[in-house]
């Protein structure tokens, strides 16, 4: 409207008698026309874009404030003995316990109580250098942290591959180098089977069959390897070994059969059923070399500790005679210690077996009842074991003393009457009484309160109180 009315007033300040020329008419026209627009423009016909412009500024904002948080140094929180709440972008300095409230729902913070060197940070502020630990360095920092940490993983782990590389050789390169040399590598089960062969052919020497059976005894100490010598037979062929005329094939055969009995349940079935108990009671009970009778003292022992079918049958067979008759022979100390230990292994083993079924009922039923089949006590009286027991207290050997001294404990609820009737056994014990008073005595003075001849005076303390 003003432009409008300044146009018409402009038009009236001109003389009617006189006519404005056509040019100046047109200028003050478009003039009037621009005017006007200027003062009415309409946001909807502008020439930008209002969304676009938004997005711009917002963004421009968005960036503005990134940048001023990447500048920011981060205001540190220093902790006290109370508890006190985190505002966001606090730093809290490690080591600092952190919890959250769960009734304000605030982030509360304070110092560990067993950190007593964090005492000198309340009321005092941390020297944090604010020119340089911005949030921007702290994400360089640690982006070359990663790079440095990968790029160190990787040349250590290719110096690794180049150590071992050096050090070792593949495979097939052995394999290569072996061939060109004929050398043969073997498993376990190879050698095992080369050994047995080489024990079993007729045109061995005796040298060759105790070097493969001595070789043999190594590897069946393992369980899995005495377990695969049942799967091609060789355990047979080593129990036939034992009806040999020649004294060292028995004695090493028995040595090999010891090593592959010992704690393994499934060879040891097999051993019985293959005639091994048999065997090896004929060679105890027969003339043979000490070192011989050793070797198959120990492989009898390995196949009886554990195996309540084994005992049963071992007292069938007559096995207390034999192991008594061993034991009186002369020169045959040595023998008649490791008898009466596995006598005390054998009543020990089962009594803990049924003591442990009453208590905890972990032993299977099946086993108990074995053990219950097995009457070792009254055999051992029977057979006169309550006094060759005794009777071997006399050993010179402290060693042999002590085994006696167990044995004749756990025999004493079936020996009682034979041992209080025995009067060589009480001057034993009166004997061994004073002897193990003055070693213990001498113990106590090198300051040894629980030496090894207390124990055996305690021993011998017991068994005469029992037998007042």
């Amino acid at each position: 409207m003003n432009s409008g009315m300044s146009l018409t007033m402009a038009l009236q300040s001109l003389p009617s008698s006189r006519m404005a020329p056509p040019a100046i008419l047109l200028g003050l026209l478009m003039a009037a026309c621009f005017t006007f627009c200027l003062s009415h423009q309409n946001p909807e016909f502008a020439l930008t874009n209002p969304e676009k412009s938004s997005t711009k500024e917002t963004e421009r904002k968005e960036t503005k404030a990134e940048e001023e948080l990447d500048t920011e140094v981060l205001e540190v929180f220093y902790p006290t003995h109370e508890w006190q709440a985190l505002r966001p972008g606090q730093a809290v300095p490690a080591g600092s316990h952190v919890r959250l409230n769960l009734q304000t729902g605030e982030r509360e913070a304070k110092l560990q109580s067993e950190d007593k060197f964090r005492n000198n940070l309340k009321g005092k502020r941390l020297d944090i250098n604010t020119n340089t630990y911005t949030s921007q360095d702290l994400k360089s920092a640690l982006a070359k942290f990663k790079e440095g940490a990968e790029m160190e993983s990787s040349k250590e782990d290719k110096a690794r591959q180049a150590e071992v590389k050096r050090l070792f050789r593949p495979i097939e390169e052995l394999k290569k180098d072996f061939d060109e040399l004929n050398v043969v590598i073997e498993t376990d089960m190879q050698i095992m089977v080369r050994l047995i062969n080489k024990f079993n052919s007729s045109s061995s020497s005796l040298e060759e069959k105790i070097a493969a059976l001595f070789d043999l005894e190594y590897y069946v100490h393992q369980m899995d390897n005495a377990q695969d010598l049942l799967s091609f037979g060789g355990l047979q062929v080593v129990i036939n070994g034992l009806n040999s005329t020649e004294p060292l094939v028995k004695e090493y055969a028995a040595f090999v059969l010891g090593a592959a009995f010992s704690s393994n349940p499934k060879v040891q079935v097999e051993a019985i059923e293959g005639g091994a108990l048999q065997k090896l009671l004929v060679i105890l009970a027969t003339e043979q070399p000490l070192t011989a009778k050793k070797k198959v003292l120990f492989a009898l022992c390995s196949l009886l500790r554990h195996f309540p079918y084994a005992q049963r049958q071992f007292l069938k067979l007559g096995g207390l005679q034999v192991l008594r008759s061993l034991v009186q022979e002369k020169g045959t100390e040595v023998l008649a210690v490791r008898v009466v230990t596995l006598l005390y292994d054998l009543v020990t083993e089962k009594m803990f077996a049924e003591e442990e079924a009453e208590l905890t009922q972990e032993t299977s039923p099946e086993k108990l009842q074995q053990y219950r089949q097995v009457h070792l006590l009254p055999g051992l009286r029977e057979q006169g074991w309550c006094e060759i027991t005794a009777h071997l207290l006399a050993l010179p050997e402290h060693d042999a003393r002590e085994k006696v001294l167990q044995t004749l404990g756990v025999l004493l609820a079936t020996c009682r009457d034979h041992y209080r009737q025995d009067p060589q056994l009480s001057r034993t014990l009166a004997s061994l009484q004073v002897e193990y008073q003055a070693l213990a005595s001498l113990e106590l003075q090198d300051g040894e309160d629980e030496g090894y001849f207390r124990e055996l005076l305690g021993s011998v303390n017991s068994l005469l109180k029992e037998l007042r």
